[in-house]
């Protein structure tokens, strides 16, 4: 045990705890401090000289301060001799800048992926990655884990017999599949087309969910736009006014939670993979992934295998 050491930036505190609890181990002793430019100042207050270093860190709102705070802490444990950086992000941001939509822009989850190697990270666990092909763009080992059996045992005993799984889009149809295959069910398709960054249209739907509740799945839920509209479309399609949405990350921002206000909405689950400042939400369910990335890292302190864990 004294030759791996847990660190938590600030975007999670509570989640990193509950990881160290799953672990029997206390967290690192850190300080994360701001100048009054609103430069980031971090310290690392016990040695990590040759030391597995676990840097736990969401990369949520404020995306930027969270990633420069996690860069500085990556910078900190190589300079003081760290054996080994991992960076357990939960929710990578940048994630949906995966590809160039226009000959101008960047693909931010790229730049990301370098600026994170280039400080000194040996290793990154994501969970739920928006697409798939971002492993690819880092040199280093990536783990990408899923919440979606974590996710179904939440679920499990608490969906109408006949609930249909809802895939918004046609990325989310291998996720959807998984959670058909778990809960015994069958799966449902979207198509919508993205009139902006923040503006989708349902265009079609792909199977019958006539007089059938729903379970809407997701990575994560932002806005609440896309839900909002997929939710219009599957009643005007003759679906029973019984929904449930689960998704990995709950961002709920820029007035979210009044989107996911419709009647219909039973309950909406999420992982604390981001921390939710909903606290009086009666119908939000939030649901730890700390045992899972718990396992994860005592997999990697034995070199055990990580293909359950996927």
């Amino acid at each position: 045990m004294e030759h791996f050491i847990l660190f938590a930036g600030t975007a999670n505190p509570e989640l990193a705890k509950a990881i160290a609890r799953q672990l029997n181990i206390p967290l690192g002793e850190c300080v994360s401090e701001r100048f009054p430019d609103g430069e980031i100042a971090v310290r690392l207050l016990e040695p990590v000289r040759q030391k597995s270093v676990f840097l736990i860190q969401s990369t949520s709102p404020p995306v930027n301060d969270r990633l420069v705070e996690l860069l500085a802490f990556a910078d900190a444990c190589r300079r003081a001799a760290a054996a080994r950086i991992t960076a357990i992000i939960p929710y990578f941001g940048y994630a949906r800048s995966d590809k160039r939509h226009g000959r101008r822009e960047p693909i931010a989850a790229s730049m990301v992926a370098e600026v994170l190697e280039a400080v000194g990270i040996d290793r990154v666990v994501a969970l739920d990655l928006h697409a798939p092909q971002i492993e690819g763009f880092f040199r280093i080992p990536v783990d990408s884990l899923t919440a979606v059996p974590t996710l179904c045992e939440a679920l499990r005993n608490r969906l109408p017999p006949d609930v249909v799984v809802v895939s918004p889009d046609t990325g989310r149809v291998q996720m959807a599949t998984q959670y058909a295959q778990r809960l015994n069910t069958s799966a449902i398709v979207l198509h919508k087309q993205r009139q902006s960054a923040t503006e989708t249209e349902v265009t079609h739907i792909v199977g019958d969910v006539g007089d059938r509740p729903c379970l809407i799945i997701d990575d994560m839920i932002s806005t609440g736009g896309t839900l909002a509209r997929s939710i219009e479309a599957l009643l005007n399609a003759g679906a029973r006014p019984d929904i449930t949405i689960a998704a990995t990350h709950g961002l709920f921002i820029a007035g979210a939670r009044a989107k996911l206000s419709h009647p219909s909405i039973r309950t909406i689950f999420v992982t604390d993979t981001v921390a939710t400042q909903e606290t009086d939400w009666q119908q939000l369910q939030v649901v730890s992934i700390a045992p899972l990335i718990a396992k994860a890292i005592q997999r990697f302190l034995s070199d055990g295998s990580m293909s359950d864990l996927f």
